[in-house]
């Protein structure tokens, strides 16, 4: 918003000195004839402006009479004219206006004008320099665009203009051949030839005479040129190496000058149809025909070029009105079968894009042609034709394709489609036609998750309209909404949705009288809307917000009024109700608040609400504006913001209300968790700023202009003023809040918000050119204070707080920066050069953000020259970038002679460099400072050359000292031999440390390590093995330093991570040499082979993954510049590169250096890094060739030398179906790469069958998409078994062809588990595969022939196979023909006489039973008395088999899944129908179920022995059947009393604890329903009396899932109905029993620890409301109960517990927290309140969460909710933690016990027990153990906000209370501790160094953040004495800050408001 329109750049026109000369001898004296004009024009040097003068030309050329022609004046300005016009380039505005003016020349000038556009036209024919045809050719195009005198006198230069595009093409083709490999020439020349062809194209289009048939003769020059170039033509089409738009565009050509040239035209469609058909009679075509076009005649043409012939053909043919008659019929039929030929061919993306758009042109032109043709067309392409079926499934195979524009062309043929059927119906009814019945039951019948179901329903509904579809289901509507949780569906949802309402409400519309059609279309398509915003998951709400709701209101904006109505009345209806209602919503649900908020934002965006003052009085109010502002949904604070901030009116002037709840949003909102909605707020907070800045912009002027105008309406004219300064102060303001939010230990998302909403700010209000007026600049609220808090910003330890404050004091202008004195520079500046030195890795980032600080800042030259003698001369005059590039120099010399002495001291002891001067961080700084640098227009190239030189030299170095590491065999590094034998000791032991600790011999022989010099590893492994593994070396300044493995490690991948970034951004930024003996630029081409060699030795051969990770970003950097670079040596580089590492990889050489680790290291990077930087657009010939070339390598081999290549082939072509830079380019080698992968899964090497499995993996991701839910076999991860052997047709017979092999051995006698390992990979593939009900029986790839083989692979013997093999037979068998497939397997089982049979078989059958039921089941219809029909069939065949669930059938495993089945089908049809009882009593299989569970191990007990195998699997299955049966007895309690085999009770008891587990779980799952209220009818009679058993049972289970179960069940339970009862059952009085929960919570482990507290708090309170006399008696065990609860909130405890503690809180709140009568003491009650403060700043979002219900529960009790403004409503924990203290505050008062209180609370403030001293020793230790200990990194907790909240609401109680103080006694200590705090902490500050926020920012951090609490509870105590000390100001209820005032004002003034606007209720607040 606010861009300033960027003004037109037009180039000059020039002309040559002799025409200037020519002008000026023309010129008249009076400057008024053409010449004077043209010269006047010429000699300007902008293009615009000459414009003006050549639209003067005709003007002044009308005024001259006839006899002006013989004017040589005029004859010499016309050909300089002509002159002109031919100079300028093709897209200059100058020639279209020239052409323009021209095209209204005099009629009597047109002869001469014409002469001189010929004449100078054809010297431009005639030019022999090849790069100038370019220029000719867009000279002669746009002389045949809109041009008359061109046109002319191209007309008249036909012949010529012919031969030079014959002899331009010929020269430019041969020019493309020499330069082979030269990408960038061969671009342009490639550019050069389609722009050639398309000029060709053109003259024969628009040249008249082409029209006639004088030129049609064998001696014509022109039909000889015609046939040059015809034969160029056909050369270019079928010539591969060209780019594919050159040959499309050559056989758009082709078929147009075959059109143009051929004589009877008569014969062209059948001379087309040959071509296409390849079957041209060569006897019967014109000799010139086969001369020019022989190569189609008479060759094999390939099929690319074929498709552009069908392209040409249907678009260059004329299709309309039937022209071509019967010929053009045949013809129009043979193109579409080619193209279905060539579609089952082409696998290459680009191809298959051209195919998927020459068939929608083909539907095009069908359509034509059926307009006027004969029945027999109409019969060969309506809906029931094969055309149109083999259409359909083209259709069906690609609307699921990756490539979008495929997906586009595949509905423009479907669409196409429908409208050929209408044109073939003849009248006949569209809604009853059998076609179209018959595709929209199919389309309904998919599922929603396939893309292309939207988009074919979305064309049936324009073709046929919405009705006919509603009338089959109303309820689209919702289903459609229910999938926009999908992000990958919602566009298409979205635009389906829009279709379908849209033309609902035409139809509504035409086909009703009245007007209550709106009712109707309100019903079916806003209602399911408003529920789902309301009731909707996360994700659903947000899409169906931002894609659907926009739509529908843009359509139907009178909508909206429905839509708030029927929102407000839920939120009124619910407003008060319990606090979990929906409609007011939570941090899971949105509510009907978030709804509206979400629905009256998009309208106002899109302009649908009249002005947001009108919005605010009717249709919310104010405080439902500030209740979704701090509600506990996210989503409902930002949508409450975008309400505010975003309007369609870029000039729409701020209220002082939205000003005001911005202030207050921003309050609370900074410290976000989530990075979307930190982005959102500042995203919207812009674009309220650029309001801002734009309306003040239109006031600003409005009081300018009034001031001249209307110097006596003084009122308007303060009505402006007065918005600007609140304009004004409301900025001061915001920033004011934002500054104070960056203070000491501030969270890293509050410092991210604040300094993204400050830059925003410095960007939005600086003042720019042309900008009338600023309102507000930042600059000038920025003090001395504010620049340090700045400052101090870059020692956050996240990097994009760096980024974000180095931004903001780059923005601020430089009178906001003075630096104090230059001390501080030269602190600043030590403190650089120590970071930069520092092991702690993310130093030397603050020390770059620094330097680049200073640098820019000026700050250097005094405190740079203590540490570099030789300055480089400057000048006080220097301008700003001269003056950076100066300190850039400067500083890196500095950097790189301390780096050079660093380097040389490591080259000594590697050791002593990584413990005391890591030299990373130096080249990380210097890497900073180039990076900002601007290194292309440099001043100083004198001094950079020698600079950059040392740079490369020291970078060699550096690595050399470190690769030595990062190289070795050991894969975590090596170190090197130190020169003394006392590091070498250390040395070796660090080595013994960090070498692998596995054994695996990885190929076929180990890797031997080279023989040291002088340094014998076994000997010194013998003699070291003592020493201790944390030695001590000294540092540099003497003091002693541990020196670990991971220092070494970190020192050396870092610093070869740094030198590659270095080398980079070297080469990315550097200017280089263009030619050898060039001087420009700073790098030499040798230079850049040397990185390139580099890179490439690293890359290959380091083993460490962070360091070739990182050289491969460097790389990158390179090959992207050489790639682009004019030198052609430059630019073959990486080509050689890649040529040479592929015959490394090739030979196999034992002596080669190649990293041979188990994914290849860093080889796939290397490769990866040169393919990636190949053009795309080109022919990707390298990426083709290196395919093919690892495809081979990758296959299997029986050579074993050949392992080494195989695998590193494997690894390279993993990480290239990775890269998703290649795109649809690496899709052609998908199903090769699967081959591969399958294939080398069988290898008996690991390596082998290790890379092949990474391989497969990548593969699955590619072909079904990255896995988006848990589920592993997604419906948005599968694809149909037609669109997946479609795309990869070579799969098919493979697949089949091992599927089997694997299926015929599988299980035979000899067959060994292990002997075909491919079943796991072939069983992956086909189980994500599924049959589309679209597919037909016909197909050729047809999923049929895999069933038998995947049922065979279900009697593997591996048990992980058989699962496999069942879940892959679902998605083959169709619904429909599960029955008979279920009835078909069940038949294979073995009778229970017969007497051979194998276990596995009978196990893989059973298990593909169960999958396949378990499939039907859960399919649509279930509800379909077939489905009742067919399983009752499956039912009985089940009893025929139903000794494998008895004791009969030995294997507890097979019987467990039969059990299963049987489980299934009770759960299926235990279902009475209206006429006759459940299915399951009909067929007597309740008894046979009686009789499994009678004769099992749960009523006989343990079998022996008892380890057998799958007992747990086969209890579980038991038990979930024998819980079926006794519910199924519940249900039918009268009928079938007596007859249960096995009870409830008997399930408890059982000796098993996977049986009670289960039990236990279904009880309490119908108890927890029971205590919810949510469960039907409440609980079954047989479980009411259950206490008892639950209360005995919890005293014996010793199983601890049990246990804990039984302790969940008892809290559901009402406490009435068992606790009397325990003396009785377990012999404990109800209080000895709370003790025994409370042992439990005290002592046992995390889960049991939560439950037993709930359990505890739940006795307690009963017991606590049930002996109200006796409170006294209950006093130790509430005292203990208050502890136990403190210790649950524990930090460092468990999540579980601390959310068990918090929802006890929320329990116990109106008996504990908020009581009138407290029951507990109060420092217990006090004790429960830090608890939930404590639990409000927790760490984690479902603590704050559950803490926030606390306070929530807390602020509706009766004697509290009119003590706050948000009662009942949900809120965020941002402001739950002040709301938690105004409640206490005021409780404090209702008890009066604010005396006794006030020290506890000052005491929290204080937080007595930590001393600061402690504090900073503590931090020392930590930072001296952890190389990557980050100190406290706070995510949300932030101390001193929590300290500023307790002491503005302590403030506030004091200062407006009466109340009696306590006595000074009671305070002493505390005063005494404070004041100690204070001097010990100004000593400490004293000890720390200079800069210590830098060099030491945890314990500096830490002093302060002790500093503000001591500060704030002394100032507290002055304040109740009543006195001022020293220097401890005193306060005054003034000292308040709004925000505290906001939560707790009264609200008599709020209630009379809501009163007056008839809305009052319980969520609101009133905000001064």
């Amino acid at each position: 918003m606010g861009a300033k329109k960027r003004e037109m750049q037009v180039a000059a026109l020039t002309i040559c000195h002799q025409d200037l000369e020519t002008l000026r001898s023309f010129a008249d004296v009076e400057g008024k004839n053409l010449a004077s004009l043209l010269l006047r024009c010429v000699q300007l040097t902008d293009g615009v402006s000459q414009i003006h003068y050549v639209k003067q030309i005709v003007p002044l050329l009308e005024k001259v009479d006839k006899n002006g022609l013989c004017d040589p004046t005029i004859q010499s300005c016309l050909d300089i004219l002509a002159g002109i016009y031919l100079s300028l380039s093709l897209k200059n505005p100058l020639k279209k206006v020239l052409a323009s003016s021209l095209n209204g020349l005099p009629e009597f000038f047109l002869t001469e004008a014409i002469h001189s556009f010929t004449s100078r036209l054809l010297e431009e024919l005639n030019t022999t320099d090849l790069y100038s045809y370019r220029k000719v050719m867009d000279n002669v195009s746009s002389c045949m665009e809109n041009f008359n005198l061109g046109r002319t006198s191209v007309h008249n230069l036909l012949e010529n203009v012919l031969r030079f595009l014959q002899k331009s093409l010929i020269e430019i083709l041969e020019e493309n051949r020499k330069f082979a490999g030269n990408h960038i020439v061969q671009t342009q020349l490639m550019n050069d030839l389609l722009v050639g062809i398309r000029v060709s194209m053109m003259l024969v289009q628009k040249v008249q005479d082409f029209q006639e048939n004088l030129w049609k003769s064998s001696s014509s020059p022109v039909w000889q040129s015609m046939c040059g170039l015809l034969s160029i033509f056909t050369k270019l089409l079928s010539d591969d190496d060209l780019l594919q738009t050159i040959q499309s565009t050559s056989g758009l050509a082709i078929i147009l000058f075959i059109k143009t040239m051929f004589h009877p035209s008569e014969k062209i469609p059948g001379l087309i149809t040959s071509l296409l058909l390849r079957s041209v009679d060569c006897t019967n075509v014109p000799e010139w025909f086969m001369n020019s076009c022989r190569s189609l005649c008479c060759g094999d043409i390939a099929g690319s070029a074929l498709l552009f012939l069908c392209q040409g053909t249907l678009a260059m043919l004329d299709w309309q009105n039937g022209s071509m008659g019967p010929c053009g019929e045949a013809l129009l039929l043979d193109t579409v079968h080619v193209l279905f030929t060539l579609s089952s061919q082409i696998k290459e993306s680009t191809l298959e894009m051209f195919l998927s758009r020459i068939l929608a042109s083909w539907t095009n032109s069908a359509m034509h042609v059926l307009e006027s043709s004969s029945p027999n067309l109409k019969d060969s392409l309506n809906g029931n034709s094969s055309i149109v079926g083999r259409l359909l499934e083209y259709v069906y195979t690609h609307w699921e394709h990756p490539l979008d524009a495929l997906r586009h062309q595949t509905k423009i043929i479907f669409r196409n489609l429908l409208q050929m059927h209408r044109l073939t119906m003849e009248g006949a009814d569209v809604v009853t036609d059998p076609f179209f019945v018959e595709l929209t039951e199919s389309l309904l019948r998919l599922e929603w998750h396939i893309k292309g179901k939207y988009t074919c329903l979305g064309c049936l509904v324009e073709c046929l309209g919405i009705e006919h579809i509603l009338a089959v289901d109303m309820t689209i509507p919702s289903q459609i909404l229910e999938v926009m949780g999908d992000q990958s569906l919602v566009p298409y949802a979205s635009d389906l949705l829009e279709t379908m309402f849209k033309n609902h409400k035409s139809h509504l519309k035409l086909h009703t009288i009245d007007s209550t059609w709106i009712d109707q279309w309100h019903e079916t398509w806003v209602s399911p809307l408003l529920f789902i915003l309301c009731e909707g998951n996360l994700e659903q709400k947000s899409y169906v917000i931002d894609y659907y709701l926009p739509k529908l209101l843009n359509y139907s904006p009178e909508s909206l009024r429905y839509m708030v109505k029927i929102l407000q009345t839920s939120i009124d209806t619910k407003t008060g109700q319990e606090q979990s209602s929906p409609s007011l919503g939570s941090c899971n649900s949105r509510g009907a608040l978030g709804a509206l908020m979400a629905c009256l934002r998009i309208a106002r965006a899109h302009g649908h609400l009249l002005s947001a003052p009108d919005t605010w009085e009717n249709l919310v109010s104010s405080t439902r504006i500030k209740q979704g502002l701090v509600h506990q949904h996210c989503q409902v604070r930002i949508d409450t913001l975008g309400l505010l901030c975003e309007s369609n009116r870029s000039t729409e002037i701020v209220s002082t209300e939205e000003m005001q709840w911005i202030q207050f949003f921003i309050t609370y909102n900074l410290n976000s968790q989530s990075p979307g909605v930190r982005q959102q707020i500042c995203s919207l907070l812009r674009k309220l700023f650029c309001r801002i800045q734009e309306s003040s912009q239109v006031l600003y002027k409005l009081e300018q202009s009034r001031a001249k105008h209307e110097p006596e309406n003084k009122l308007s004219k303060q009505h402006s003023s007065v918005s600007l300064q609140q304009y004004k102060n409301f900025l001061s303001s915001i920033c004011n809040s934002l500054f104070e939010a960056l203070f000491p230990g501030s969270s890293y998302s509050t410092r991210f918000s604040a300094l993204t909403i400050l830059v925003s700010i410095a960007e939005v209000f600086q003042p720019l050119e042309g900008r009338v007026y600023t309102v507000y600049q930042l600059s000038d609220d920025i003090d001395v204070g504010r620049f340090q808090t700045l400052m101090e910003c870059f020692t956050s330890t996240f990097e994009e707080v760096k980024i974000l404050a180095f931004d903001l004091l780059m923005k601020l202008s430089k009178t906001a920066i003075r630096f104090q004195d230059s001390g501080k520079v030269q602190a600043l500046f030590q403190a650089v050069l120590e970071l930069s030195t520092s092991t702690k890795p993310y130093d030397c980032v603050t020390a770059s953000y620094l330097l680049n600080f200073l640098v820019w800042q000026d700050a250097l030259p005094l405190s740079l020259a203590a540490c570099l003698p030789q300055q480089v001369a400057c000048g006080d005059g220097d301008k700003p970038a001269a003056v950076v590039e100066r300190n850039t120099l400067m500083v890196i010399k500095c950097l790189m002679e301390n780096l050079g002495e660093e380097i040389s001291q490591a080259e000594h002891s590697l050791l002593q460099a990584a413990a005391s001067f890591p030299m990373y961080g130096r080249v990380h700084c210097i890497t900073g400072v180039l990076q900002k640098l601007p290194l292309n227009s440099l001043k100083l190239v004198g001094e950079w050359k020698p600079v950059v030189d040392k740079l490369l030299s020291l970078s060699y170095r550096l690595s050399a000292v470190v690769s030595p590491v990062i190289q070795s065999s050991s894969p975590e590094g090596l170190i090197p031999m130190d020169t003394d034998s006392e590091s070498a000791n250390r040395l070796q032991v660090i080595l013994n440390e960090i070498q692998p600790r596995d054994t695996n011999d990885y190929f076929n022989q180990a890797k031997i390590l080279e023989d040291c010099d002088s340094f014998d590893l076994e000997d010194l492994n013998a003699s070291v093995t003592n020493i201790d593994t944390s030695a001590e070396i000294k540092g540099n300044e003497g003091k002693t330093c541990d020196v670990t493995a991971q220092m070494v490690l970190v020192c050396c991948w870092r610093s070869m991570k740094e030198v590659a970034l270095l080398l980079g951004t070297l080469c990315q930024l550097l200017p280089m040499q263009p030619m050898p003996e060039s001087s420009d630029g700073l790098l030499t081409v040798e230079q850049v082979k040397e990185i390139g060699n580099y890179f490439k030795q690293h890359l290959l051969q380091s083993r460490h993954r962070g360091a070739f990770e990182l050289a491969y970003t460097g790389f990158v950097k390179l090959t992207e510049i050489l790639n682009r670079c004019p030198n052609v040596d430059l630019q073959k580089l990486p080509e050689q590169w890649l040529w040479s590492v592929l015959e490394e990889i090739k030979s196999s050489d034992p002596s080669s250096k190649l990293c041979a680790t188990r994914r290849s290291a860093g080889i796939p990077f290397y490769i990866q890094a040169l393919l990636a930087s190949e053009p795309k657009k080109g022919r990707m010939d390298l990426l083709k060739i290196t395919m093919k070339e690892l495809i081979t390598l990758a296959g299997p081999t029986d050579d074993s030398q050949s392992t080494v290549p195989q695998v590193h082939a494997l690894n390279i072509l993993r990480a290239l179906f990775r890269d998703t830079r290649l795109g649809e380019n690496i899709i052609p080698y998908v199903a090769d790469g699967a081959k591969a992968a399958i294939l080398g899964f069988t290898s008996p090497v690991w390596a082998v069958r290790n890379s092949s499995t990474l391989l497969f993996s990548t593969l699955i991701t590619r072909i079904f998409g990255v896995k988006r839910g848990k589920d592993d076999l997604s419906k948005t991860n599968r694809m149909t078994g037609r669109e997946f052997f479609s795309r990869f047709p070579e799969l098919y017979p493979f697949l089949l062809k091992q599927l089997e092999t694997v299926a015929n051995t599988v299980d035979s006698d000899v067959g060994e588990p292990s002997r075909h390992p491919s079943m796991f990979l072939l069983l992956f593939v086909l189980e994500r595969l599924y049959p589309s009900p679209l597919d037909g029986t016909s197909s050729a790839l047809s999923m049929a022939p895999f069933v038998p083989f995947i049922m065979r692979c279900g009697h593997s013997p591996v048990y992980r196979s058989r699962e496999m093999a069942a879940r892959a037979l679902v998605p083959f068998v169709m619904v429909d023909h599960i029955p008979n497939t279920i009835r078909a397997l069940l038949a294979t089982l073995p009778n229970r006489t017969g007497q051979c049979f194998r276990q596995n078989h009978i196990h893989g059958t059973l298990l593909q039973v169960y999958r396949l039921l378990q499939a039907y089941s859960d399919s649509k219809h279930r509800t379909n008395s077939d489905f009742q029909h067919e399983l009752t069939d499956i039912t009985v065949c089940t009893k025929a088999k139903l000794w494998l669930a008895k004791r009969q059938n030995p294997c507890l495993v097979t019987r467990a899944v039969y059990i299963d089945i049987v489980f299934l089908l009770t759960r299926c049809l235990n279902r009475p129908t209206k006429d006759s009882p459940p299915v399951l009593e009909s067929v007597g299989f309740w008894e046979e179920v009686r009789e499994i569970i009678s004769g099992s191990e749960l009523i006989t007990g343990r079998p022996c022995p008892s380890k057998v195998p799958g007992l747990p699997q086969y209890l579980q299955s038991l038990t979930r059947l024998a819980i079926t049966a006794v519910w199924a007895a519940e249900a039918n309690s009268e009928e079938q009393k007596g007859g249960d085999p096995i009870s409830l009770s008997q399930l408890l008891e059982s000796a098993f604890p996977e049986v009670r587990e289960l039990t236990l779980e279904a009880l309490l799952e119908r108890f927890s329903a029971a205590a919810s209220g949510s469960g039907e009818k409440g609980l079954p009679p047989s479980l009411c009396n259950m206490g008892e058993m639950f209360l005995l049972l919890a005293m014996k289970e010793t199983h601890p899932e049990c246990f804990c179960k039984i302790l969940k069940i008892l809290h559901c339970m009402d406490p009435r109905e068992w606790l009397p009862w325990t003396e009785h059952c377990v012999h404990l009085t109800p209080k000895e029993f709370s003790g025994w929960t409370m042992d439990i919570a005290s002592s046992e482990r995390s889960e049991i620890q939560s439950v037993a507290l709930r359990l505890a708090s739940r006795v307690i309170a009963h017991q606590t409301r049930a002996c109200t006399e006796s409170r006294d008696s209950m006093a130790p065990e509430l005292k203990r109960w208050a502890q136990l609860v403190v210790l649950s909130c524990g930090d460092r405890l468990p999540t579980e517990s601390r959310l068990a503690a918090a929802d006890v809180l929320t329990s116990t709140v109106p008996l504990f927290l908020t009581n009138p009568h407290p029951v507990l003491e109060l420092q217990d009650t006090l004790a429960l309140w830090k608890c939930v403060l404590t639990l409000l700043q927790s760490e984690e979002q479902a603590v704050r969460d559950a803490a926030t219900e606390t306070v929530t529960t807390a602020m509706s009790q009766e004697n509290t909710c009119q003590s706050t403004e948000f009662a009942f409503c949900q809120v965020d924990a941002s402001v739950a933690l002040p709301l938690a203290l105004a409640i206490l505050c005021d409780l404090l008062q209702q008890w009066d016990q604010l005396a006794p209180g006030l020290p506890v609370l000052l005491g929290w403030l204080l937080e007595e027990g930590a001393d600061p001293a402690v504090c900073v020793e503590s931090t020392q230790q930590v930072e001296d153990d952890y190389l990557f200990e980050k100190s406290e990194v706070n995510f949300w907790a932030e101390t001193l906000i929590f300290v500023k909240y307790l002491r503005q609401h302590l403030l506030r109680l004091l200062s407006r209370s009466a109340w009696r103080p306590p006595s000074p006694d009671t305070l002493c200590h505390l005063q005494r501790t404070a004041s100690e705090h204070r001097l010990l902490l100004s000593q400490l500050f004293r000890e720390l160094p200079p800069a210590a926020e830098f060099l030491k920012t945890v314990e500096f951090t830490r002093l302060r953040i002790h500093e503000e609490r001591t500060s704030a509870c002394l100032k507290l105590l002055a304040f109740l004495e009543g006195k001022e000390g020293e220097d401890t100001p005193a306060l005054s209820a003034w000292d308040i800050p709004a925000e505290a005032r906001q939560l707790t004002l009264p609200r008599e003034k709020q209630h009379a408001e809501e009163r007056k606007s008839g809305r009052v209720g319980a969520c609101e607040f009133f905000l001064h």
